[in-house]
Formats: C-alpha cells, structure tokens, sequence
C-alpha cells in the first residue's frame, strides 16, 4: 500500500496512506496487521482522515516496509466479523441524529406540532411505566412516566420533551456499550486460533492457517487445545470444556460421531475430527448470539446504578407526597418529582465505561466487557507466569549440547519434529532453530503424547521418544545418562534454561534454551506497585535456581518454581481465602487453570490460543507496559464512576430540598436537572486522565 510519511521523530511515525479515509474495514485490517509486527509497540489509525501514528522501537525501516506490504485483500482473515469502526459510527450517527431532529424541529416545527408530535412519544415512556405499577412494582419506569405524563398532562410540553430527549440519548448510550462489549468479546474469542493440523488422506499432518480449512477436512485436536471449528469427531475421546459456548460447569465426555463446538477447550484427551463448518462470520455470529444470552459483560457499577435508580424510586415519591400533604403546594411537589435520579444515572455510568474501553483500546489492550476494568481496579495480588510473560515471549536455542554420539543438528531436527505439535514459547523456540538451520524433518514419530507441564512422548524406530522437563525424563521415565558422560552432563551451563530428549530410555541431547527477562519487567513490577497492588507473586516450572535468580532481579515478591498447572490454580484459591482479589497473567497451556479461576486474567497477544480464549484481557502489544495503562485507566474509570455519583446524588439532593422550599419551580428544577446530567454526561466522554495515579 502506498503512503506518505507526515511526520516522524525517532520512535514514532506519521503515515497517510491510500485506501483507508472513509473504510473502517480498511482501518480495523491495517491496525491489526501493523500489531503483529514485533518491531511495533503500538498504533492508532483514523479512517476519517486516513492517517496512522505508529510507534515503533527503532527500526524505521522494518515499519515503512510493513506498511509497503500491507494488502487488505490479502489480511481479511484478521478480523472477524463487522468493522468495530462500523458500529461506533453507527452509534455517533444515532446519536447525531438523535440531537439534530430535536433542534430542526424546534426552528421549523410549529408548537402546536411539536406537542403533538410529543404527546405521541411520551406514550412510549409511559406505557412501561404503567405495566411495572400493574405488576406492583416501583421502578425507574413508573418515576419517568409519572413525570413525563404529568408534564404532558400540565401542558409543559418542553419539560416533557427534554426529559424524553435525555432518555432517548441514555437509550442509545446503553445500546452502545452493549454492542461494543459484546463485539469486543465475540472479536477476541474468534482470532484466537491461527493455524491448525490437517490429518492428510496419506495419514500425515500439515500445518494449515485456518482460514484454509474446507468443509469435510479432518483437524487434529489435542489436550489443552481450542476447538478451531465445528464439527463432527471421528477418532479419539476428548472431555470437552464447553462453558463458553454453553454454560455447562463440567466437561462434556466427546466419542465418536460427537459434535464439537469451535471455541471450546479440550481439557483431556486427543482425536480427530471432520470439520462441517468452515472459518467465517458464522462463527462470530453465534458467539455473539452466545453472548448476548448472558449477563456477563455490565460492570458491578453500572448493575448498581441502574439498582439504586430504581431503589431511590419510592424516596423520590414518598419526598414528593411529603412535600404535597405539608404545603397543600402542587407546584412545589411538582418540582420535587421532576428532578429524577435514574437519568444521570443510567446515562453517565454507561458513558464512563464506554469511554474507558475505548481509552484501553487504543492503549492496545483488549478487554472483554467493562465488569473486566472494574476488577483490574480492586486487584491487590497479580500473578505472573515466567516463561513468555515476565521473560522474553520468544525464546532461543542458545546451543544443542549432543550425547551418545549423536549429531547436534540431528539431535535438534528429532525435537524440532517433536515440538512442533504443540503451541509454547519454548517449543516455538526449538522449532524456528531447526528452520533457521535449514534443518527439514519428515515425520518419522508416531501418534504425539503432550503430557502437561512436563513433555511430549512419541516413539521413533519402534524407541520411545521423549523430551521434556529434568522430572519427566528422569524421574517419570527413568531414563539415564549414557556411560561415561556423567562429567559432561554436570557441566551443562546452569544459565540456561533445559530441555531433554532421550531414546530408548538414553539421554540423548540436552537442548539449551536463553530465556531473558524482558527489559520493561522490572520497570513494570515497580510501576504496579505504585498503583497499589501489594503482592507480586510469579510461578514457573522452571527449575528453583532459574526461578529464584528472575525473582531477585525482578524483586518478585514470592515465587513458586517446578510448579505444576494444578500449583498454580491451587495458589490461586490460597489467595482467595485470605480474601486477596487476584489477577493471573500468563501465555501458554500451562496457565489456563489458573487464569479461569482468577479474579481477572490477562494474556499475552502472542501467546497459546487457549491462553488467550480463557483470559479476561489480552495485551495486543508485545511489551507488559500494557498492564500499567490497565490498571490506571481502571482505577481513573473508578474515580470517575465515584465522582459521577457524588455529584449525581448531591446536586439533585439540593434541588429536590430547594424544590421543598419553593425556590424553584418544576421548570426550574427539570432544566437544573437536565443540565447537570449533559454536563456529567459531556465530561464522562472525555479522555481519563491516568498520570499521577497512586503515585
């Protein structure tokens, strides 16, 4: 794509590029695109101007050529679904609208057409109204009709009108948050899955983006995997994580001939299953219709907004009736009842939250509905995993240290084989060594065992194959060290990290591994206490001396080493029961039990699917400053959503005790009150200020 640089300084460019001003598709590929690209830490592109600002870390060059090769025919399967950019338009065109009929009637309409035409709509507010009074309830409906009604009944037709021009705005505002949780979530949920393995006719299994998967293809499906598609299974038994896409608390047992839903987590076994519904907006759209069937995605606040708006219902009456049966004055009850709490409070709450999501967004983090920020707010315990979170996401092959006689290039060809099945940092690592070695493998393994947290089995030659953890090859299996080479053993360099592969119960390579901390950690550790949250523990299989030297560099508060999946799900609850509220921050299998149980989770954009599909929040960026900006939009969403209802309820207080008085008259009340709630409503759209935070 062509385009051209307006402004740039070291990190940071500037681009207008062709194809994007007014194409909010165009806009959401390119932002996906450039977030992929590990020398990008974060983008913001418009397409009402066709303008994108792009911070890199230093490679200009790597940046343009992105851009240079970027083709939005080409990146479709990016994104599922409709444009995000789309539906926010949508919702600033409504509301655009919304506002311009008022005015265009108010200048051109005659009064008694407009009362006419208001007559007409209050009977939309005031029907539910009278349906919760038939039910014998008392709620936010019965206040808006009672006022808009006697408004009408009075012959103020402008009260009236603002009061239903303020509900149709909080309607609109409402429906927004809404839709933009629910597309955020349903958007996350369906790019998690990139590739998959495609069972041949031949017998083998080729690597395939998903994207080219036909109906009636046979994928592979293994343990701690997501299910990339629909379909039927064919082979194997699998014990089926559906809650996501059901409900259902415990794991669904799968035999043959079962169906599989795309998007749920196969927590036990392996099997192969014929796909019978391709990649595409189906399954957006059902995830979406899965959603939309939950009550999930409102934060606590606006739950309790809309709650104490309904509870303030019968006061704001009973203040009314008090005020006509002490003053025998109609028009100073009157001016009681028009100031309605519910307004600024089913507007402004809404609004914050709306504000704040959009704020994370461009921060690069995605968070799956806005009960998820409220939560990073109370957070005092984060939990980090090691490798790939607190440690660089791509680790290296630093050297294959060779056993028995056997080649090291060979050596790492047969692990390289092995790994590839399964998605973790560290086999990434292995694999990508072999590539850049031009080390091609044919399949030579039979059927692949991943044994969580400690390995893979497989047999070549008739030999069991295994490489693994220290604990799965020598304590598990019992495998030993060749005759002779115990010295050399022992010298193996301590600051790697290991791997071990043995045949036919030999060792046979140790393959070294560099995994470096990531140079934002510490920094990011020290920021996250300053915002309040007083334990950072981490929990790795790593080895205790790997473990205990990141814990000291990093000033880790408590760590865990050689811990298992079940160890960190178990930390998890110890925390809860010393009533701590815990995040759980991780990028691989290992992490999901752990993650699902968290108060909140997060996960890192490059990290295992099944990671990503279970986290509350994905760090789009490939740097854990993402985690400080959460936590600050978060806690100034809160001290917004705090402020909003201190004023809410304190300068309607004052109007309804100046109404009692008989300082303001109902007109004077609804315009006071009116006013305040655009007021809050203007500011709560505006950018959280997240500086100086907890500082």
């Amino acid at each position: 794509m062509r385009c051209q640089i307006l402004h740039e300084s070291r990190y940071r460019l500037r681009v207008r590029l062709t194809g994007i001003k007014g194409n909010p598709e165009a806009a959401d590929l390119l932002y996906e695109y450039l977030l992929k690209n590990k020398n990008i830490s974060s983008v913001s592109v418009s397409e009402r101007t066709g303008d994108a600002v792009i911070v890199h870390n230093g490679s200009r060059s790597d940046a343009v050529s992105a851009l240079a090769a970027f083709d939005p025919s080409e990146n479709r399967d990016l994104i599922s679904g409709p444009s995000s950019r789309r539906l926010s338009r949508e919702y600033e065109e409504k509301l655009v609208v919304h506002i311009v009929k008022r005015g265009l009637g108010r200048l051109f309409l005659p009064v008694s057409v407009r009362n006419v035409i208001r007559t007409v709509r209050a009977v939309k507010f005031v029907k539910p109204g009278l349906l919760a009074i038939l039910k014998g309830k008392l709620e936010v409906s019965v206040l808006d009709a009672l006022t808009i009604g006697i408004s009408i009944l009075r012959s103020d037709f402008d009260t009236a009108a603002d009061i239903m021009f303020l509900l149709g705005i909080s309607e609109i505002l409402e429906e927004w948050t809404h839709k933009k949780s629910v597309d955020d979530l349903a958007r996350s949920m369906s790019l998690n899955i990139d590739r998959v393995w495609i069972r041949t006719p031949e017998g083998t299994e080729v690597s395939a983006r998903v994207s080219e998967v036909k109906e009636g293809d046979l994928v592979v499906i293994r343990q701690s995997e997501v299910i990339p598609l629909d379909g039927i299974l064919t082979e194997g038994e699998l014990s089926v994580n559906q809650a996501a896409m059901t409900g259902e608390s415990m794991p669904v047992h799968k035999g043959p001939d079962s169906y599989v839903y795309a998007g749920t987590v196969v927590e036990d076994g392996q099997g192969v299953f014929r796909v019978v519904k391709a990649a595409g907006s189906s399954r957006y759209d059902a995830i979406v219709r899965m959603i939309e069937d939950t009550e999930k995605l409102s934060s606590d606040s606006e739950n309790r907004a809309a709650e104490l708006a309904d509870r303030l219902v019968p006061w704001c009456l009973g203040a009314t009736a008090l005020t006509y049966l002490f003053t025998r004055n109609t028009t100073r009850a009157l001016s009681v009842l028009m100031v309605d709490f519910s307004c600024a409070l089913k507007l402004t709450i809404p609004i914050s939250v709306l504000s704040a999501m959009r704020q994370v967004t461009d921060d690069a983090i995605r968070v799956k509905g806005g009960k998820y920020l409220e939560i990073a707010s109370g957070v005092d315990t984060i939990v980090f995993d090691k490798t790939g979170t607190l440690t660089c996401s791509v680790p290296r092959v630093a050297k294959v240290i060779a056993f028995g006689d056997n080649d090291p290039d060979e050596m790492l060809r047969l692990a390289a084989c092995l790994e590839e099945h399964y998605p973790h940092s560290v086999a990434t690592a292995v694999v990508k060594a072999a590539r850049e070695k031009n080390l091609e493998h044919e399949e030579r393994h039979t059927k692949v065992e991943y044994v969580v947290a400690h390995g893979i089995a497989s047999s070549i030659d008739g030999q069991r194959c295994l490489i693994g953890s220290y604990h799965f090859v020598f304590e598990d299996e019992g495998c030993h060290i060749p005759e002779g080479e115990e010295e050399e053993f022992s010298s193996v360099p301590d600051e790697y990290s290991h791997l071990y592969l043995a045949i036919g119960g030999v060792l046979s390579a140790v393959v070294c591994i560099e995994d470096p901390v990531r140079e934002e950690a510490r920094s990011v550790i020290e920021r996250l206490r300053a915002l309040g949250i007083t334990k950072i523990a981490m929990m790795t299989g790593d080895s205790q001396r790997t473990a205990a030297a990141v814990a000291k560099r990093l000033g880790i508060d408590e760590f865990k080493a050689e811990v298992l999946p079940a160890d960190k799900a178990d930390f998890i609850k110890s925390e809860h029961e010393k009533g701590r509220t815990v995040m759980m921050i991780g990028d691989g299998i290992n992490d999901a039990p752990a993650m699902a149980l968290a108060d909140a989770s997060a996960a890192i954009s490059d990290g295992a699917a099944i990671a990503r599909e279970i986290a509350d929040i994905t760090v789009m960026s490939d740097s854990l400053e993402g985690l400080v900006a959460l936590r600050q939009v978060s806690d100034a969403l809160m001290d917004r959503i705090r402020f909003n209802y201190g004023t809410i309820i304190g300068f309607n207080s004052t109007l309804i005790v100046l109404g009692m008085l008989g300082i303001l008259t109902p007109n004077l009340a609804a315009y006071a009150h009116n006013f305040s709630t655009m007021a809050l409503s203007l500011h709560s759209l505006t950018r959280l200020k997240t500086e100086n935070l907890r500082s």
